[in-house]
């Protein structure tokens, strides 16, 4: 199974493959509005402007699960994206990411690359999956890590 084999709902709650991200290289990121690690739209929103025309997408996920830092509806979180951040990556309707509930690319991705010391559950907000042009989870990483720290690895993929 790939990532390409799930659906998502885009913010607007309209269904799309992810088969349509094939051939590019992937930061997907499940985002929050009022996190420590909000400011993080920022980075994101840089990397995507920087490497969209060489095929890199950010892909932002909104999850409500920690500490209910993303109340908002999905119309509410688009035009807060957009007009504190800029933000014009491909954002998807709110998910959760851990659980009973949680959507399926993310037990896919969760089970590709486990966290620190072989967790899988995603443990806030702002973790960020690199994928690279054929499908694969290359690398996790934590909250912590900011989207710039990761650029090196992005090129290398392209």
């Amino acid at each position: 199974m790939s990532i390409y084999d799930f659906k998502v709902k885009d913010i607007e709650g309209k269904e799309i493959s992810m088969s349509k991200y094939k051939d590019k290289v992937l930061l997907i990121v499940n985002v929050a509005s009022k996190c420590g690690f909000t400011s993080q739209y920022e980075g994101l929103e840089k990397l995507h402007a920087k490497y969209k025309d060489e095929d890199f997408m950010v892909l932002g996920f909104p999850s409500n699960q920690f500490a209910n830092q993303e109340p908002g509806t999905n119309e509410e979180i688009k035009e807060f994206c957009t007009l504190t951040f800029g933000v014009k990556f491909d954002m998807f309707s709110k998910i959760d990411v851990n659980g009973d509930n949680e959507h399926p690319l993310y037990t896919h991705l969760k089970k590709e690359a486990s966290g620190i010391l072989g967790t899988e559950s995603i443990k806030w907000n702002f973790t960020k999956f690199l994928i690279d042009k054929k499908g694969n989870v290359i690398e996790r990483y934590g909250s912590t890590t900011k989207p710039l720290e990761i650029e090196p690895k992005i090129k290398e993929l392209l």
